[in-house]
């Protein structure tokens, strides 16, 4: 297996936007599942995406496994799996705050949050950010993640605008807290940032690989511990709720009244979900080792792009089709700018790498 990675931001950034379309299409499936609570649909779509498809990525990608992770520092699988937990209360707060304002107002506040901190923070903390935003395109870079985090924000007001026009037309308030549905977004685009500190701390897993043979494949034995960790506290979060609802039954007989042979499709459904939400990190990898001089980008790139396309499926599924002509006006604005935001990041990233091919030549 070839161990050289060929920097191309533009190949990383293709990259990127590929596991961006697999996060912002994985929980269609959830619209055919009946019969289940959300914990029972949640636990069994964790197992895959957390829990069962890092580690057979990693076996079937990374070389010589079992030399790896028994050569790898111990400190470096801790902390991944540490953080990578961390992270995973970040998700459920995310699951509960929609619950409270909405998904648009949720991701509008989550993921804008975990785009900023996620993509500016590790840099910050390793003290590189000052010395790698004195290199060209780097205004470019920044310019797109502050017009990516407007562009986030944007798309949160259209989308609340969208759910008042619904909640108007259907004659319902749901259960609607500002108030609980703020303190828990916001948690969750702060812990949610955690994550991209988890794939930092298993850099040196990652390096291990490489001696191996991983080249471009490398991130995929660090999602062993990064994503791991993510499952054992969403896993402890739906089985408290399962033990308290007493739902566990719900795996083997559906509640009365629902199709028995509903069964096999809800676990498909579920299967589905955890096969699109890891495909996101498979790629995610695949485009953040592409990305040269300014790699730290990858997640804001991510981050925005999942909201773009997120919006994109909403329209494709004619979620937006009985919204008033304002919304349809803020949503095309929302759009607009946060596809200048991957341009104004796509083309940074392409600055630098120029930058840095001209110089090596000239040496």
């Amino acid at each position: 297996m070839n161990n050289s990675v060929t920097i191309n931001p533009l190949l990383g950034v293709a990259m990127h936007a590929i596991g961006a379309w697999f996060a912002a299409t994985c929980y269609t499936p959830q619209k055919k599942v009946r019969g289940w609570s959300w914990q029972t649909y949640w636990i069994t779509q964790a197992s895959f995406c957390w829990f069962l498809l890092p580690i057979l990525g990693a076996y079937l990608t990374i070389p010589h496994l079992a030399d790896v992770l028994r050569e790898a520092p111990r400190d470096a699988m801790r902390n991944s799996f540490v953080l990578g937990a961390i992270y995973g209360v970040g998700g459920t707060a995310f699951g509960i705050s929609i619950r409270y304002i909405g998904f648009s107002l949720t991701y509008a506040i989550a993921v804008g949050l975990s785009g900023v901190l996620g993509t500016l923070i590790p840099p910050l903390v390793t003290g590189t950010l000052g010395e790698t935003l004195s290199k060209p395109g780097s205004a470019f870079v920044i310019g797109g993640i502050v017009i990516g985090t407007i562009g986030i924000g944007l798309t949160g007001w259209s989308g609340r605008l969208k759910e008042l026009d619904l909640t108007a037309r259907e004659g319902g308030k749901g259960e609607f807290s500002l108030s609980k549905g703020l303190a828990l977004s916001l948690l969750a685009g702060v812990l949610s940032a955690v994550y991209g500190f988890s794939l930092e701390a298993g850099k040196p897993i990652a390096d291990v690989a490489v001696q191996h043979g991983a080249g471009m494949w490398q991130g995929n034995v660090v999602y062993i511990f990064s994503n791991t960790g993510a499952f054992l506290t969403t896993a402890i979060y739906c089985l408290y709720l399962h033990f308290k609802h007493k739902t566990l039954g719900e795996f083997v007989e559906l509640p009365a009244g629902t199709e028995k042979s509903w069964l096999p499709v809800n676990f498909t459904m579920a299967v589905i979900t955890g096969i699109f939400w890891y495909g996101q990190f498979f790629f995610y990898n695949l485009g953040h080792v592409r990305m040269g001089t300014f790699a730290f980008s990858s997640w804001g790139i991510h981050m925005i792009m999942l909201v773009l396309f997120s919006n994109l499926v909403g329209i494709v599924l004619r979620e937006w089709r009985m919204c008033r002509r304002l919304t349809h006006g803020a949503l095309v604005l929302a759009l607009t700018v946060l596809v200048g935001a991957v341009l104004s990041l796509t083309y940074g990233n392409k600055v630098a790498e120029d930058a840095a091919t001209k110089q090596k030549e000239t040496k």
